[in-house]
């Protein structure tokens, strides 16, 4: 019997913990998570909590646990080399070693990456540690976009329109960055779509998952505050109505270029998640940037249609034997939304900016699909956090239906709660394909 290792607490840890338990290998799950998620501990033998930055804990946990395979889930313990420390005590795990994920954890590594392996896909950007020269090439620039090199919880992106209006606010904007962070990367603005594409990799084989398109803003029609993301929908034909089978293979041909780049870079190949935020423009596909590990919400949109057992896919990946495998997903859409806090991403002078730590109550929501993330379970019920709370998952032969399951999920749970009710419904898409078409036409 196979013991395996999860470790990380959101909804997408939740999809994964589902993930591993559907296998027909009957495994046993650990976990191990920084806060105690009711939905993975529902599902494990054990848990353990702790820090994502003390890997020789994690390492004990899996030790104790007689552990034969181990997948990190977040970026955090990733950035703390728990891969490194893993496979040092003889555990295999899936997930790239520290070195590995600068691809998410440094976005100038990402960008340099590319530049040198004449990979397509980057806009034009520069990297500073330092103030000098960023005045000038920010001159340069009709729209800009600042990244901070490191971890900064897939919240650190300032966008040019959104979060600050002018060149002199850019500026101090970096100037504030390099007091925190090494260095930062200057970017053009980019117009388009956005879409989300997982790919898994053995170091030799990049595997695609369905596209995704994410919802990062706050409010209905995309409006208000960036977040970590307020749900997300994925199609039927592994398509996306603004997205063509080309522009999918143009984003599944730069990421296995990266694989191949990276490889020769460090020596180390890469195994594991490797997900491009891509955006779709006037021009071709874009990079925004990588992430070293599945999306969350995109993972609750593609691992629920896993046909093909999610433990032989782990196996394969750390066997570099993807080429080996049929790696099916169902041809359905489905619909995430998530449930937040009413004081979710509002400034702390809005009358509704305290509503955040309270009781939910969780009533009929089949057959849409429910993936914990920050809650608490109490001896008196079901607790939200600070953060999102829970994402709800419609799954259907149809977008329209997918969407319908998720909302009816939605109104089954309870309390001083809001979620996006526009996301994956025909007007909101209907929006991002005339965006498209508009931005080509010029």
């Amino acid at each position: 019997m196979t013991h395996v290792l999860l470790i990380g607490n959101g909804a997408r840890e939740h999809a994964i913990a589902e993930a591993i338990r559907r296998s027909a290998q009957t495994p046993r799950l650990y976990s191990f998570m920084k806060t105690n998620n009711p939905g993975i501990a529902s599902l494990s033998e054990k848990i353990c909590l702790g820090r994502y930055d003390q890997p020789e804990a994690i390492v004990a946990f899996g030790r104790d646990a007689g552990i034969d395979l181990a997948i990190v889930g977040p970026e955090d313990p990733l950035g703390h080399g728990v891969v490194d420390a893993l496979t040092a005590a003889g555990i295999p795990a899936v997930g790239p070693t520290r070195s590995l994920a600068r691809l998410e954890t440094s976005k100038s590594f990402t960008r340099n990456l590319l530049e040198k392996y004449g990979i397509p896909g980057n806009p034009r950007f520069r990297n500073f540690t330092s103030l000098d020269g960023i005045d000038a090439f920010l001159r340069e620039l009709d729209g800009i976009v600042l990244k901070p090199d490191g971890l900064t919880g897939g919240k650190g992106v300032l966008v040019q329109g959104d979060h600050f209006q002018t060149g002199a606010e850019a500026l101090d904007h970096c100037r504030d960055i390099l007091k925190v962070h090494s260095g930062v990367t200057v970017e053009e603005k980019l117009e388009g779509e956005e879409f989300s594409l997982q790919c898994l990799s053995d170091g030799r084989t990049v595997i695609p998952t369905p596209p995704v398109q994410d919802h990062k803003r706050r409010f209905v029609g995309d409006s208000g505050p960036n977040t970590g993301g307020m749900g997300s929908y994925s199609c039927a034909d592994h398509l996306l109505p603004f997205l063509d089978a080309d522009a999918v293979a143009a984003g599944l041909a730069i990421t296995r270029k990266v694989a191949d780049a990276i490889l020769l870079e460090t020596g180390i190949p890469y195994k594991g998640v490797l997900y491009g935020g891509f955006m779709l423009t006037r021009t071709g596909v874009k990079l925004i940037e990588y992430n070293a590990r599945f999306g969350d919400p995109e993972a609750m949109n593609i691992l629920p249609l896993l046909r093909t057992d999610f433990i032989d896919v782990c196996r394969a990946i750390l066997d570099g034997k993807l080429d080996r495998i049929d790696i099916v997903f169902e041809k359905k859409a489905t619909v995430c939304k998530y449930i937040v806090p009413k004081g979710y991403g509002l400034p702390g002078d809005h009358p509704d900016a305290s509503c955040k730590s309270s009781l939910i109550t969780i009533g009929d929501v089949h057959p849409a699909r429910l993936y914990y993330s920050s809650v608490d379970r109490r001896a008196d019920g079901l607790y939200m956090t600070s953060s999102r709370a829970i994402g709800v998952v419609g799954i259907a032969d149809t977008l329209a239906e997918a969407e319908e399951i998720a909302e009816r999920g939605v109104a089954g749970v309870h309390g001083p709660v809001d979620h996006r009710p526009d996301i994956g419904t025909e007007p909101l898409i209907r929006k991002r394909m005339e965006h498209m078409k508009k931005i080509k036409e010029e």
